[in-house]
């Protein structure tokens, strides 16, 4: 394939996302655990929850800053390099962002600076609200953000109009309550929350390999396996949920990622491992689970999921029909003012395959003048690389039963065993530490290469989408962002491996303080327990 403008933005983009989100899971996850250690100091009153409060709040304020930074270049791009995709869709992708700006945005970064100079300006109950308030946001920024990538899957609540040329929206809780962005927001935070676990639980390891903060690294790791085991489950749940949403919305890009090639007889087998081959369509030595894929994609015995060679010849029939669409379309706008009501009623009756009919645009300037080549050559081009997607999905899936089994272990060990972990054991989680940002990362693909050829899936291809740049305008600006994200990745690396090897603060005079409280309550109740236990 020749690599041209589109290749280069996307990648550009695709450079910039990914690079963002390797510090939002953390901050999702961390400002969570955060609020959860703050909860158990404000109910007991011991220093040592305090201390962990503010150890683990300074790590996640660094990264809280470095993904602020990030996410605002992110959105400029879509002006920027892809301003035809936002004239066409502005109106509806506009919304959740703007409202992610204004209110989630501003509510977290408020209370992140009150969280961190609040303490002594603060009751302790005051400070408890601000450090769910700031967790509270950081969720809702995520949210809004996933309605907007969601509707990009889904495109739901809207409809275009031939008099501008745009997608309108005209039901907003059909854009919020969107099926496809409520499972990938209870997926996406789910892994942020199993990131944040792995994270708390490698550094504590790390202390206690080294026999520093034992105290500290113990109720940490307790805190981490408990929050993070549950978090596990969630997220191969939830994942579950959106496998099943992708057999109604996305059907292509759950046949490409299972390398599903024909339709099989209900209930399909889900391919364990293979080796797709997109030229031959086929994938060679497949180990096949029985009805497992037919449970999975449509939780029935007696319903079937497309294949790949059948989506193909769908795709050319609604090619075919959007060509109809497009020249009403033109015919429409040609006699705007007096419209003839015949041809109005045949746009109505093919304006949903509209966009594929753009998929022509790929091959010939007018859509109506394609080749029988270049409408079958659009219809295959439905179809995304397959094995990128087949084994991007099942290492994701792979490291996310690891994480099931290592949040088990270590909550047992922590729940049974007083705490006690082997070394062995220690050096696992200490090596585990990156792998969920790589389940995340792969996450992130699945879910937007296997949308491809579509910016807004069924609706607008992302050859339409770009911006008229030159190669050398996007090539300048890719590499300014990889110089400068580079320099930003090893500041954000320096500072969070300097305050991990420094440690957390300890206030010694409030340690001394409960401390001598603690021992003055144990005095008073050996006390009482001679006065009550009568002579002999």
């Amino acid at each position: 394939m020749e690599f041209g403008i589109i290749e280069l933005s996307r990648l550009q983009f695709a450079t910039t996302v990914m690079f963002h989100f390797l510090f939002v899971p953390l901050t999702l996850g961390l400002s969570i655990l955060v609020a959860i250690m703050e909860t158990v100091y404000v109910m007991t009153n011991r220093p040592i929850w305090r201390q962990m409060t503010k150890f683990w709040g300074m790590l996640f304020g660094i990264n809280f800053a470095l993904g602020v930074a990030t996410g605002i270049t992110m959105e400029f791009q879509f002006g920027m390099n892809w301003s035809y995709y936002s004239h066409y869709v502005g109106d509806i992708f506009g919304a959740p962002l703007a409202i992610e700006g204004l209110m989630a945005f501003f509510l977290e970064a408020t209370f992140v600076g009150l969280f961190f100079f609040g303490w002594d300006k603060l009751s302790k109950v005051a400070h408890l609200v601000v450090a769910w308030l700031v967790a509270i946001g950081s969720n809702f920024s995520a949210l809004w953000i996933l309605i907007a990538n969601g509707w990009m899957q889904n495109p739901v609540g809207a409809e275009f109009n031939p008099m501008t040329m745009r997608m309108e929206m005209t039901d907003f809780f059909e854009v919020l309550f969107n099926e496809v962005a409520q499972a990938k927001f209870v997926h996406t935070v789910s892994a942020g929350y199993v990131t944040a676990s792995v994270f708390v639980l490698g550094v504590s390891a790390w202390y206690l390999l080294r026999s520093r903060h034992v105290e500290l690294a113990r109720r940490s790791i307790t805190v981490a396996a408990a929050f993070g085991l549950a978090s596990a489950f969630s997220v191969v749940l939830l994942g579950d949920e959106s496998g099943y949403s992708a057999t109604h919305s996305q059907k292509m890009k759950l046949a490409a990622i299972e390398a599903m090639w024909e339709t099989h007889e209900a209930p399909a087998p889900f391919n364990l491992i293979g080796f797709p081959d997109q030229e031959a369509r086929e994938t060679h030595y497949a180990i096949e689970i029985p009805w497992a894929m037919g449970l999975i994609g449509t939780r029935s015995l007696t319903t079937e999921i497309p294949g790949i060679n059948d989506l193909v010849a769908d795709a050319e029939r609604r090619i075919r029909s959007g060509m109809i669409a497009y020249e009403a379309l033109l015919e429409v706008r040609e006699h705007r003012e007096n419209v003839d009501p015949a041809m109005a009623a045949q746009f109505e009756a093919h304006s949903a395959d509209l966009g594929f009919a753009y998929l022509l645009k790929r091959y010939v300037d007018n859509p109506l003048d394609a080749t029988e080549e270049q409408i079958k050559a659009a219809a295959d081009y439905t179809v995304p690389k397959v094995w990128p997607l087949f084994w991007a999905f099942r290492i994701m899936v792979g490291l996310g039963f690891g994480f099931i089994a290592t949040m088990g272990y270590f909550f047992y060990r922590a729940s049974f065993k007083g705490m006690n972990f082997p070394r062995p054991a220690l050096h696992l989680a200490v090596w585990m530490i990156p792998a969920p940002w790589i389940a995340a990362e792969l996450g992130w693909f699945v879910a937007e290469y296997g949308r491809q050829p579509w910016t807004v899936d069924g609706v607008l291809p992302t050859a339409m989408s770009v911006s008229a740049l030159s190669m050398t305008e996007v090539a300048m600006t890719l590499a300014g962002f990889v110089i400068f994200y580079t320099v930003l990745f090893i500041i954000e690396m320096g500072l969070m491996l300097k305050y991990i090897r420094k440690g957390p603060y300890q206030d010694v005079e409030e340690t001394e303080a409960w401390n001598k409280r603690h021992q003055d309550r144990l005095a008073g109740r050996q006390n009482a327990d001679a006065i009550a236990t009568p002579a002999e």
